[in-house]
C-alpha cells in the first residue's frame, strides 16, 4: 500500500486525502487546527498537527513523512492582509525533512496567478511573469522544488477554486460597479482538481507542470450574472466603460498529455 503525506488538510486536502483512502492508498495529513485532529482520525487520515513559519517549522515532520512515497504540499501563500510571512521561506524549511525521508516524488499546488495579463492565451509554455506577490513567491517556491534532485517534483497550477460550498458570486452578488466585465473566467472546480490529482500520481506523471483550470471561459459579466439568476441572488451589476483586460488560461496538457476529462467543464 503506497503512503502519501498531505501537508494542509483544508478546504481541497481534506475531500482529497479521503478520495485517496477510497483508492486504497495509506494517508497521513497535517493541520494547523486542534480540532481537527479528530476529525481526520474519524476519517481515518493519520493525522499530525504541524505548523510553517518564515523562521521554523512546528510539530513531528520526521514522522509526518516516514514511509511516505509521495508529498502533497497544499498549503496557501496567505500573503494578504497583516501578520504575513514570506511564504517561500516556510516551504524551504520543510525541505530537509523531505531530503532525509522516504518520500520521492512531490505534488506542489501551485496557482496560475504566476502568469501576468499581458498574455491573451497561456499554455505551460508561456514564460510566467507574476505581478503580484502571491504569485511571484509561488513561482519562487516551484523552482526551489523543481532544482531539488532529491525528488521528482510536479507542478499543479489551479485557476480559481470553487466547489458546492465555495463560490465567488456569494461575495458579488448585489455589488456594483465591477471591473473587467469582459476579462474571461479561469475557474476549477473542486472535484476535476481531486480528479487530475488522482490521474497524476495513478499514471505516475512527474517532473512535470500542468495548468489546471476548466476549459469553458465565458465573460465575468456573463458568468456571474447568470450564476446569480441560477441562485436567486441579488444580480452583480458591472461597470461596462471600464476597459477590459484578462488571459485565458488554456489546460491542453491536462486532457491531451494526462488524459484527464473534466466532470465540471461548464461550471
Amino acid at each position: 500500500m503506497t503512503k502519501i503525506s498531505i501537508l494542509g488538510c483544508g478546504w481541497l486536502g481534506f475531500p482529497l486525502a479521503k478520495a485517496l483512502l477510497s483508492k486504497g492508498f495509506s494517508v497521513k495529513g497535517s493541520t494547523t487546527s486542534d480540532e481537527k485532529i479528530a476529525i481526520l482520525k474519524n476519517a481515518e487520515i493519520t493525522p499530525f498537527l504541524i505548523a510553517l513559519s518564515e523562521n521554523k517549522t512546528t510539530g513531528n515532520l520526521t514522522e509526518f513523512l516516514e514511509n511516505s512515497k509521495i508529498l502533497i504540499i497544499d498549503v496557501p501563500p496567505k500573503l494578504r492582509g497583516s501578520g504575513t510571512e514570506n511564504f517561500v521561506s516556510k516551504i524551504r524549511n520543510v525541505i530537509p525533512f523531505i531530503e532525509k525521508s522516504s518520500v520521492e516524488k512531490v505534488l506542489f499546488i501551485s496557482s496560475t496567478s504566476v502568469y501576468n495579463d499581458d498574455e491573451i492565451f497561456v499554455t505551460e509554455e508561456t514564460i510566467p511573469k507574476p505581478d503580484t506577490e502571491s504569485g511571484k513567491q509561488l513561482l519562487e517556491t516551484e523552482q526551489l522544488l523543481q532544482n531539488n534532485s532529491h525528488f521528482k517534483t510536479t507542478i499543479l497550477r489551479f485557476g480559481g477554486l470553487i466547489g458546492e460550498d465555495r463560490h465567488p458570486i456569494k461575495f458579488l452578488a448585489g455589488r456594483e460597479n465591477l471591473d473587467n466585465p469582459d476579462a474571461p473566467i479561469n475557474l476549477i472546480h473542486q472535484d476535476d482538481c481531486i480528479g487530475i490529482i488522482l490521474k497524476i500520481i495513478e499514471a505516475d506523471y512527474w517532473n512535470e507542470t500542468f495548468n489546471a483550470v476548466a476549459p469553458s471561459h465565458p465573460s465575468r459579466e456573463l458568468y456571474y450574472t447568470q450564476k446569480a439568476m441560477d441562485l436567486n441572488l441579488a444580480l452583480p451589476k458591472f461597470n461596462s466603460e471600464q476597459n477590459s483586460g484578462g488571459k485565458i488560461i488554456l489546460s491542453a496538457r491536462i486532457e491531451n498529455v494526462l488524459k484527464y476529462t473534466f466532470t465540471k467543464p461548464n461550471l
